[in-house]
């Protein structure tokens, strides 16, 4: 992997294994690093290999949300976050389009924009001693990163609502009852377990994991009609793939199905 602020390497299974890299800042997000990350989700988004996403972060938190002593130096608060915020929205589109599932292996804190991209990733495995916090409002900003979208349809309304404004920290048991963690581990546990899902996850039928995304995120802003129908067109588009093929011959044989992304 090229060393940069975001590291990418995708595997000959398809894993893909994001990272944030600015340890020594606790993974915060500069400019550098939300260019590096709309071009990496842009890389990622693009890929016809990619079967799954592991996102980490290097160091000892996985992202302490926006560089606020970079954006402190600005003479124009404002203007300084613009690209920034620009750059970073352009990642979290890419990741919300894709078909592969995006585990994030989730280690110190996840705080601002890091909760952002905690909320838009399909599956976090968290170690036991992680914090989550918004964090915003405290320093008089609003929330971005999407969390004002994700976290609602993750969490709930009222939640959302009370991380925002109280600004309170989330251990790792608390954010797992939420449903905004899948599973606590260990602390030295996190990266294995994280990856071994995402492995497992790379061999399973990508589009199909895609398709179910959506139709889940989408149905809250649908009426049952139409959700119903959507249904329907997805899954007889479904039918027609060689992985449907291929797991209703396997359910019928009682042997493990080969999914091959087609």
């Amino acid at each position: 992997m090229t060393e940069g602020p975001v590291l990418l390497d995708i595997d000959a299974s398809g894993l893909a294994r994001l990272t944030l890299n600015r340890p020594d800042a606790a993974n915060s997000i500069n400019l550098d690093l939300a260019r590096a990350l709309a071009e990496k989700a842009r890389d990622l988004e693009e890929s016809d290999t990619v079967r799954a996403v592991l996102f980490t972060g290097r160091g000892n938190r996985f992202c302490g949300g926006g560089d606020v002593k970079a954006f402190a130096s600005e003479g124009e608060l404002s203007e300084g976050l613009s690209e920034i915020v620009a750059r970073l929205h352009e990642a979290i589109e890419s990741f919300a389009r894709l078909d592969a599932p995006i585990v994030a292996a989730v280690q110190g804190s996840a705080a601002g924009a890091g909760l952002s991209l905690v909320a838009l990733s399909d599956l976090v495995v968290a170690a036991e001693s992680t914090k989550f916090v918004m964090a915003y409002t405290a320093i008089g900003l609003t929330p971005d990163g999407g969390s004002t979208w994700f976290l609602p349809r993750v969490i709930g309304l009222r939640r959302a609502v009370e991380l925002s404004l109280t600004n309170r920290a989330l251990s790792a048991q608390e954010a797992c009852e939420w449903g905004l963690v899948t599973k606590v581990v260990a602390d030295a546990a996190v990266t294995q377990e994280a990856e071994t899902l995402a492995m497992q996850l790379a061999t399973g039928p990508t589009k199909s994991y895609g398709v179910s995304k959506r139709l889940l995120r989408d149905a809250i802003g649908a009426s049952l009609h139409d959700q119903l129908e959507r249904e329907e067109a997805e899954l007889l588009s479904a039918g027609r793939r060689h992985d449907a093929l291929e797991g209703v011959a396997a359910f019928a044989e009682k042997r493990e199905a080969k999914f091959t992304n087609k």
